[in-house]
């Protein structure tokens, strides 16, 4: 392995703390290594008490970009030696967020954007699919984070009926009675259960492959297929981009 050739890989945590979690260790998994010298160096600050909720803001129920703090974050990893940033939050690459954070990237830092990276992977690994469902928050949906980029190569994107966003999404991420932010280990029954049925109405709609379109969505659902429908875990998929970056001879074989 070509150790001296190793960047540091930088996470903004927070959004939400396990999905940060869940993204350090895909890296870890993904890392073809047989001593801890091995592991790329990575750094990450998780401070979700500065950071807005990235739904709120995109909704106007709050005057605050998360995007501000976020680069101030970035800034801070690049202090610490990363030069390749990736921020598992995919609502967070709403325009009117990523745009506070584009803006501010420090010299000699590349920031992985996550939207972009899934939609290469979906074009590269089912080049002959078309339909894309995606499974997100409705922040995400309604900035259309996904559906622009999709809809730019040439992709279908697919969402739910409103409705069905509200009670089985939104709710399976937010809800303090069994939500993914309330209860990340271990998750509910009732929110695996509510996205399962979310999933398969994306199937009746026709979608022949199906974004996890936000970061804690993995913690509930890690399946790789869903009734032969592919589930493209958006963390794996940032995880996989991160590490090819910081060192290519660091990943298994599998993923490259």
């Amino acid at each position: 392995m070509q150790i001296k050739k190793r960047k540091m890989i930088g996470i903004v945590g927070g959004m939400g703390p396990y999905a940060g979690l869940d993204l350090v260790k895909k890296v870890f998994d993904l890392t073809q290594a047989d001593q801890d010298q091995d592991h790329v160096p990575l750094a990450m600050i998780s401070v979700p008490h500065k950071i807005e909720d990235r739904t709120k803001f995109l909704e106007g129920q709050t005057v605050t970009n998360p995007g501000i703090e976020i680069s101030k974050i970035v800034t801070k990893l690049s202090n610490q030696g990363a030069s390749i940033i990736g921020m598992p939050c995919n609502t967070a690459h709403a325009s009117a967020i990523i745009k506070e954070v584009d803006n501010r990237i420090p010299e000699g830092v590349m920031f992985i954007n996550m939207i972009e990276e899934v939609i290469k992977f979906i074009q590269k690994k089912y080049p002959n699919k078309s339909k894309v469902g995606v499974l997100a928050t409705a922040g995400t949906i309604k900035s259309n984070v996904y559906n622009n980029e999709l809809m730019k190569n040439n992709l279908q994107p697919i969402v739910l009926s409103k409705r069905k966003q509200e009670e089985l999404v939104d709710a399976s991420i937010y809800n303090k009675d069994f939500g993914i932010k309330s209860f990340s280990n271990k998750i509910d029954k009732k929110a695996v259960k509510n996205l399962e049925e979310a999933i398969e109405s994306l199937i009746d709609k026709k979608a022949d492959v199906i974004i996890l379109g936000c970061t804690e969505l993995p913690l509930a659902i890690n399946k790789k297929s869903y009734k032969s429908v592919p589930l493209i875990d958006s963390t794996l998929v940032l995880a996989r981009s991160l590490l090819t970056h910081s060192n290519p001879n660091s990943i298994k074989k599998q993923y490259i």
